[in-house]
């Protein structure tokens, strides 16, 4: 069984909800979940907040969270996905933000990193990607790992 199988699978054995709010991944996460027949019953939807105005009007990261921490942190994807958890109304919320590349990076954020939140209702997990191995794989990557998060959430 594929992964988005699996959580699919899983999110429709525990009656629980999802949605995701994606940088860097563009809604790739969202796209690995929906090629699923069957996941309207689970995945409510998902934000492409690519800018920092998005992420502030839509998701609700405060413009003083991406000032003092920017758009690429561990604070700014936990407000992603408790912004995106409470706006679609899920038990479940995935969000992305990173520096896929080749450009953008800087000496304490390279190309590579990237930050994952997972939230399953009340509690939340962090990953920081790092490690530069092109654009599409940084991507894909990413979409990968946050998967596995939500995965071992759910198990």
């Amino acid at each position: 069984m594929e992964l988005a199988e699996e959580i699919n699978a899983l999110l429709k054995a525990r009656k629980l909800t999802l949605a995701t709010a994606e940088s860097c991944t563009g809604g790739g996460i969202a796209a690995c979940i929906t090629a699923i027949p069957g996941s309207s019953e689970c995945f409510k939807g998902g934000v492409v907040a690519y800018s920092n105005e998005v992420k502030s009007s839509v998701l609700h990261v405060k413009p003083e969270t991406l000032e003092r921490y920017g758009a690429v942190s561990q604070n700014t994807v936990s407000e992603m996905a408790r912004g995106v958890q409470a706006l679609m109304g899920t038990d479940c919320a995935i969000a992305t933000s990173g520096i896929a590349g080749p450009g953008g990076g800087t000496p304490s954020k390279p190309v590579g990193t990237i930050w994952i939140a997972v939230a399953y209702k009340n509690e939340i997990s962090f990953f920081k990607q790092e490690g530069d191995e092109g654009r599409a794989k940084n991507v894909q990557k990413t979409i990968k790992n946050a998967l596995y998060m939500l995965r071992e959430w759910l198990k």
